[in-house]
């Protein structure tokens, strides 16, 4: 950690500061690029076409944000490798995809990565406090599962699913991801709240309601590489949506009106209720679920994304958490993104203008962010010399 004290000697940076401007630049570039590239004719960046966008939004973009919130402070002989190893796979992902250098970059980042932040759980005693560490581990290696499956090799590996059920499956493993970890943050915040008005939360962590989606949402994602048990996949994702919506009520956020970073984390964390309950009645139905997964990766990870981000560098640079204006206009750029990629259905192609309002508000809010980042990591640094 950086030393408070100015006569210290600063050996460590906080992760956080490094990959989370540059994930917060890579969606706000990513998702017009890929809108681009499709409309235009051109196929310019290839990366981005067709399951191309969501290995960036998961291995590249989602990926760089569990190292940003996991590794907490490091020495830079370690976040260097780490963050260049990220950087030059994206870069030759965006440029060459097919490239030998993108097919072998991004796995390696993602190894790298779980090589450190997965030991960083394996101290706590209970099975629901080390899962973080396990589950990390599946998204960092569906990373290379999608690389084998993505090239030659998956000639002549069998069984050997196609893209699509794998990027289905790393979809459903940061759902999971984010109702623990966004659970986790949200129930003490709010539980400190109420302490200081008085009021008892007893609901906190709901360790039952935690344990059953902890059990569901796994088998879900298992389920999703098997063709013919997509029904029961759908039928968890349903259950889990309705757990969720049961475990935020019971948070009691009426009482939190003075507390909008709150409000909003919870209204990030009820977007994981409607893309899984969209996502499962699709499969139930047979239906693409596409649009319903966009629920998940632009209006959950967004909003929840986004409001982590400026929490830890508001509490970080200034002691104190993000103005409300931040907050609420990072809840409705992202609700417009993620309506109007759903609005933009199965055959996204057929409403431009749909995509095109998604990327633009989305891009925006990210960009907007990024830019939020940096000046809040100056002030840190300024505050400390």
């Amino acid at each position: 950690m950086t030393s408070d004290n100015p006569g210290m000697p600063r050996k460590n940076m906080h992760a956080f500061w490094l990959f989370f401007p540059a994930a917060a630049l890579l969606a706000a570039l990513a998702v017009p690029l890929s809108v681009y590239s499709a409309l235009s004719g051109t196929g310019w960046p290839p990366g981005l076409l067709g399951s191309g966008h969501g290995h960036e939004l998961v291995f590249g973009f989602a990926l760089a944000l569990i190292a940003g919130y996991t590794l907490g402070p490091q020495p830079r002989r370690i976040l260097a490798p780490l963050f260049l190893l990220w950087l030059l796979a994206r870069i030759s992902w965006f440029l060459a995809p097919q490239s030998l250098a993108a097919q072998l970059l991004s796995p390696a980042f993602a190894l790298l990565l779980a090589r450190h932040a997965v030991p960083r759980f394996q101290a706590a005693k209970k099975w629901r406090n080390r899962i973080a560490g396990p589950l990390i581990l599946v998204i960092c290696l569906l990373a290379v599962v999608f690389w084998l499956a993505n090239s030659a090799l998956a000639v002549s590996i069998r069984p050997m699913p196609g893209t699509r059920p794998v990027m289905t499956a790393a979809i459903v493993g940061l759902l999971l991801l984010m109702t623990f970890i966004g659970g986790r943050i949200i129930a003490p915040a709010v539980a400190g709240t109420l302490e200081k008005r008085g009021i008892s939360l007893e609901a906190r962590v709901q360790p039952r309601i935690e344990g059953m989606l902890l059990i569901i949402l796994p088998l879900a994602l298992v389920l999703a590489f098997m063709p013919f048990a997509t029904a029961v996949a759908g039928l968890l994702l349903v259950i889990s949506a309705f757990l969720v919506v049961v475990r935020a009520i019971r948070w009691k956020l009426w009482h939190c009106g003075n507390r909008p970073d709150l409000l909003v984390l919870t209204f990030g964390y009820l977007w994981l209720a409607a893309g899984a309950g969209a996502t499962g009645f699709s499969l139930l139905q047979r239906t693409d679920p596409i649009p319903a997964i966009h629920l998940i990766t632009i209006g959950a990870l967004g909003t929840l994304s986004t409001s982590v981000m400026l929490r830890l560098a508001w509490q970080r640079a200034r002691r104190t958490t993000p103005p409300s204006w931040q907050v609420i206009g990072i809840a409705i750029g992202m609700a417009i993104a993620a309506l109007a990629r759903f609005d933009a259905g199965v055959t996204p192609f057929a409403k431009p203008h749909m995509l095109w309002l998604s990327a633009v508000s989305w891009s925006g809010t990210y960009t907007l962010v990024a830019l939020q980042l940096v000046v809040l990591f100056r002030h840190s640094q300024n505050r400390r010399k």
